[in-house]
């Protein structure tokens, strides 16, 4: 067993600040990661660890990783580590990459059919285990880029929502990063030395292109106007609320919630 890394206290807090703002751990939570390797999910594991030890609700936290049997990727190093941190670990090996090939027609989305893949693997592995909610570890970048891209190419005011209930509604999916930046779980997973795996979306093949292009020209606004995110932030809020329905009530995990940075 080795002790967990501790994030930073302004990422804990700007996860902690979300997780309140939307309800997204309750007493009694049973909460399963989807942990691919990379930074960001490496992030969250940590920072959840963290929360779950200074909460004040109980909560209990598992993890699963989707093998989709690229040679891209590599995901040997998290069993080791899983197990050094003394975690609850599932891991699921499905030939998605194959089966894409096999199913989808010139011009789908190598990427969207990969996420609906591992998310119905998650969603199988969170029933038969008991787990009630699902964490996903999608940041503010994310959600400003598919906010954008929505806009821009779909004539949508849409993004990714930080908390709700599963088409089945047995599910409660929850993204604890929705105010945290990139930049963040980076220079965190960096500082600590955690073991992130490259490459971990191996079934792209160029479908992020439209993704990464946006993420340039945020990147190149934010030079000129710092205050970029926190204004996306505020637009985007609305369109993140909860469904109607859904509990008011808020535990904050944070005491000190911190400015986005």
């Amino acid at each position: 067993m080795i002790e967990p890394s501790k994030p930073p206290r302004s990422l804990l807090s700007a996860a902690g600040r979300a997780i309140g703002d939307f309800s997204m751990i309750r007493e009694g939570d049973r909460v399963l990661l989807g942990l691919s390797g990379g930074k960001d999910s490496l992030a969250l594991l940590h920072v959840l660890i963290a929360l779950q030890k200074k909460a004040p609700i109980h909560f209990d936290l598992g993890v699963c990783t989707v093998d989709p049997q690229s040679s891209a990727f590599d995901p040997a190093p998290l069993k080791p580590y899983m197990a050094e941190l003394g975690m609850r670990y599932f891991f699921e090996s499905q030939p998605i990459l194959e089966e894409a090939k096999k199913t989808l027609k010139e011009g789908d989305s190598y990427c969207a059919y990969c996420s609906r893949m591992r998310r119905g693997i998650l969603y199988r592995v969170a029933r038969e285990n008991g787990y009630n909610v699902l964490a996903l570890a999608q940041h503010l970048d994310d959600l400003a880029e598919t906010f954008m891209m929505n806009a821009f190419f779909g004539g949508k005011l849409r993004t990714m929502k930080p908390s709700y209930l599963n088409d089945a509604g047995d599910v409660r999916v929850i993204r604890p990063f929705a105010y945290v930046r990139e930049r963040q779980t980076a220079a965190y997973v960096q500082s600590a030395a955690l073991p992130i795996i490259p490459d971990n979306c191996p079934a792209c093949f160029g479908d992020g292109a439209e993704r990464s292009h946006m993420k340039q020209i945020l990147a190149q606004l934010e030079k000129d106007n710092t205050k970029l995110f926190p204004s996306l932030l505020r637009a985007m809020r609305p369109l993140m609320e909860d469904t109607p329905g859904m509990p008011t009530e808020r535990i904050h995990m944070q005491a000190q919630p911190a400015e986005l940075e």
